[in-house]
């Protein structure tokens, strides 16, 4: 998604038609954990641990690992 339709989103999500705000923020939601994702992802393969990660996104460790560590993408130190 680049930066036009994010910023689109980002209007549309603070708009006077309730509906139309809360299909904007499930697509926002949407993109942020597809980007969250792929950082946690590259995070990995530079060799990041996971605490650092966790520490990253203000979660504990065990969340992160959870979230991310059970898909076979990443490998598993620390």
């Amino acid at each position: 998604m680049d930066d036009a339709q994010l910023s689109h989103l980002a209007t549309l999500a603070q708009g006077e038609d309730p509906l139309a705000a809360l299909r904007a923020t499930a697509a926002l939601h949407r993109e942020a954990a597809r980007l969250e994702a792929v950082q946690v992802r590259r995070a990995r393969v530079q060799g990041r641990t996971w605490s650092e990660i966790a520490e990253a996104l203000g979660i504990s460790k065990q969340a992160v690992h959870k979230k991310y560590g059970g898909r076979g993408l990443f490998r598993s130190q620390d």
